[in-house]
């Protein structure tokens, strides 16, 4: 399911696509609902109507008619592409996990005070459970910006 921090951040040869990937930012943000609903679409990869409400369903109680309307949401901001094959459309992601993630926290860094990003950083690594490894692809990814 979720990739590890790792995985994200490759060798240092990627990283200036990694900085490229972070500074896109063109949809409105999601809500959280609509984080739920993207999570189950990102896991399935390409999926129904209807297997997306039947996961929602068992995890957050959603009638079909409140994921039907989140997934027709998520086609209008972009989120997900549809293709009709024969009676039912069939949803996919039309950006990452690792985009929306991106896009979420510019987002929140543009609604906090200038020099505040530090302290947030700070808080979500000490806040995060990170394996070792991860922790030096940070180390890693610090250096190569500190050397820019």
């Amino acid at each position: 399911m979720a990739k590890s921090l790792v995985e994200y951040v490759e060798p240092v040869a990627h990283r200036r696509e990694l900085v490229l990937l972070m500074k896109k930012r063109d949809l409105e943000p999601l809500t959280e609902s609509e984080w739920r609903v993207m999570r189950i679409v990102w896991q399935l990869e390409s999926c129904t109507a209807r297997e997306v409400y039947i996961l929602a369903g068992e995890k957050f109680g959603w009638a079909p008619t409140t994921v039907k309307t989140f997934l027709s949401l998520l086609v209008e901001k972009g989120y997900l592409s549809t293709r009709r094959t024969a009676n039912r459309y069939i949803y996919k992601p039309k950006r990452t996990v690792l985009q929306s993630l991106y896009q979420a926290a510019d987002s929140l860094l543009e609604k906090t005070l200038a020099g505040s990003e530090a302290p947030l950083v700070a808080y979500l690594v000490k806040n995060s459970k990170l394996s070792k490894d991860e922790i030096e692809s940070l180390r890693e990814l610090l250096d190569t910006f500190e050397n820019d």
